[in-house]
């Protein structure tokens, strides 16, 4: 299969392996920003194949995960109202809020629908003109472009019954934020890739210049991210802290430019909170002064709502790379993902599922001896 078998090699993933293991000479620690790159080291033992000198962290990449525990609680909100059908994709039904979820409110009587696309939940709304329809628009730049089309769509074509409740976030500023923290290990980072072939990469040598650390751009296959350690390991080694790009079959450096286009036509930058991380700065976005009228926030008035994440958790930490999901007192015991304390162990990117699911269930060191990634 184009695209898959060919970036899953075990003989050049051991090649790739060899070169890593002769350029390394001292301990470094790199953080992957992308869940989906978590899952494939973890599902491939990567992490285990790699020299015990590089170590590597998991960052903040989860959607899911960083959206925050007041922005599920107003989901929860919106989705209880009887004239409301919520849609959302399937990965945010399970993500506890405070004392239930979007499938508890399903279980109550509330119309909450599993969608493929953004397009589907205008689709209903046009279907259903005395109901609100409304789509839960989250994740990372990767996402939006097409919850940005659909809010576009609605205004052309006049779907009054529509709204998007926003959770957008932005890659580089939680970056600089990982960076300024005072409890940071990272050295150098291994980029999104997915976010980069929207973006681009012009964000991000500012970064690397004024952190000093690498940046490479990196695939999500095993031999795509065993290429940017090596890339990176290579740049460590020689003092150099530049980007590059080592996804370039998907990622042009300017990014995709109708896609940026639609983005600044449809929201704006805004500050925005992060699950167990906190506030960070023009770190999200939000609807426009010219479509604020399909703000679900705005239009079922749930602006003020204030939680607080609970104690037993310790997903913040995860998600800022100074705890590996096992070492937490609630792994596997607590929290299990049929009843999961928070959101790293409920979504399919999430750093907590995947090693539960790939039985990285205890503390010890993991063994350096294996011989394949597939």
């Amino acid at each position: 299969m184009k695209y898959i078998d060919e970036f899953q090699n075990p003989d050049l993933a051991r090649r790739l392996l060899d070169e890593i293991h002769a350029t390394v000479t001292r301990p470094w620690a790199l953080m992957e920003v992308c869940g989906g790159q978590t899952h494939s080291i973890i599902r491939h033992g990567i992490d285990q194949l790699l020299p015990e000198q590089v170590e590597l962290i998991h960052g903040p990449g989860c959607p899911v995960c960083v959206t925050p525990l007041e922005v599920i609680d107003k989901a929860l909100e919106i989705a209880s109202r009887p004239e409301v059908i919520f849609c959302s994709f399937g990965d945010m039904l399970r993500v506890p809020g405070t004392g239930r979820d979007l499938f508890r409110v399903r279980g109550e009587g509330g119309d909450v629908r599993v969608v493929y696309s953004p397009l589907d939940a205008l689709t209903i709304a046009r279907q259903n003109p005395d109901r609100q329809v409304v789509f839960f628009g989250i994740g990372f730049e990767t996402t939006a472009p097409p919850n940005a089309m659909t809010v576009y769509q609605a205004r052309r074509l006049g779907v009054r019954n529509f709204s998007l409740l926003v959770s957008h976030v932005r890659v580089p500023p939680a970056i600089e934020a990982i960076m300024q923290s005072p409890s940071c290990r990272v050295q150098a980072f291994l980029a999104a890739g997915h976010v980069c072939s929207v973006m681009g990469v012009d964000e991000y040598p500012e970064l690397a210049e004024r952190h000093r650390v690498p940046i490479v751009v990196t695939g999500f296959e095993p031999l795509d991210i065993l290429e940017g350690v090596r890339r990176t390991v290579a740049q460590l080694e020689r003092g150099e802290h530049t980007v590059d790009n080592a996804y370039p079959r998907a990622v042009r450096p300017e990014g995709n430019q109708a896609a940026k286009a639609m983005l600044e036509d449809v929201f704006e930058v805004t500050d925005r909170s992060w699950r167990g991380i906190g506030m960070i700065p023009g770190s999200g976005w939000r609807l426009s002064p010219k479509y604020r009228e399909y703000d679900a926030e705005h239009r079922f008035s749930v602006e003020d709502i204030r939680t607080s994440e609970p104690a037993e958790c310790r997903s913040g930490e995860v998600l800022q790379g100074l705890l590996k999901p096992h070492e937490c007192e609630a792994f596997g015991t607590l929290c299990t993902p049929r009843t999961p304390l928070g959101a790293t162990m409920v979504s399919s990117e999430g750093a907590c599922a995947a090693y539960y699911l790939y039985r990285r269930l205890d503390i010890s060191p993991a063994p350096r001896e294996a011989t394949s990634v597939v």
